[in-house]
């Protein structure tokens, strides 16, 4: 049973100052702790589940601290409509950002929404992209909605949050390459080693001091009326033809 205290705490982290002041973050369901048990590089600090889960998952856990809750429990600790079985708090990565770049990496323009965050983070990992510039206006990635869409990615991808503009100033021997409406058409490029692929926001695509950092400019090929494409698809599909 938790203590009124520690149930309090707990319920704090579904806000991103006490994520910040704490450096840590929620992560629910049983394959989202999974693997986050599984990855060496998470820190689990504390498991909540039901005595199912636990039992369940004894080989898993380890000598992770685990406690026993009731339904009611999980419920009140849980940022899901649907609370499903087990809650971790896990230790924020505290990523750095790659200097200099190596390889292909992911940057985002303020990117708002959780839920593309979390599957852009989730189709980086699929492509072996192991780094994620975002922009300060960018989505925090431990909102529980990213943590959720990650579906354990986020243990695999480091986030790191910068000044963009500053960032990608100091990049200037690096192709950066901007997914905007007009421009060179992705089917016709060669697969990158290395280079930063810019993503934009939802709405309003690459702010212009951002796009103006960029040394070329691609494109998904437009065949029907659709105005333009979620920034997650369009970060996949890229993904798709310029990875090596």
């Amino acid at each position: 049973m938790l203590s009124k205290s520690r149930l309090k705490y707990i319920q704090t982290l579904g806000q991103k100052k006490f994520r910040l002041q704490e450096g840590c973050f929620l992560a629910e369901g049983p394959k989202l702790v999974a693997e986050l048990l599984a990855e060496k590089r998470a820190a689990v600090l504390e498991i909540f589940a039901l005595e199912e889960w636990i039992t369940s998952n004894e080989s898993l856990i380890g000598a992770t601290n685990c406690s026993k809750v009731s339904e009611q429990e999980l419920e009140k600790i849980s940022q899901l409509n649907t609370p499903n079985l087990v809650v971790a708090l896990v230790k924020q990565f505290g990523d750095a950002a790659p200097d200099p770049v190596e390889g292909l990496i992911l940057a985002l323009d303020n990117i708002q929404d959780p839920g593309n965050l979390g599957t852009i983070i989730r189709i980086a990992d699929w492509f072996g992209i192991k780094q994620i510039i975002c922009s300060e206006g960018t989505a925090e990635c431990y909102n529980p909605k990213v943590v959720q869409a990650t579906m354990g990615s986020i243990a695999r991808v480091a986030v790191f949050y910068t000044d963009l503009e500053t960032w990608l100033s100091a990049q200037a021997s690096i192709g950066i390459y901007a997914a905007v409406l007009e421009g060179k058409d992705i089917r016709k490029m060669d697969p990158l080693k290395e280079g930063i692929l810019l993503i934009g926001n939802e709405s309003k695509g690459i702010s212009p001091e951002i796009l103006a950092l960029a040394n070329h400019r691609i494109t998904i090929p437009q065949k029907g009326k659709a105005e333009s494409l979620n920034a997650a698809v369009a970060a996949g599909i890229i993904l798709s033809h310029l990875v090596s």
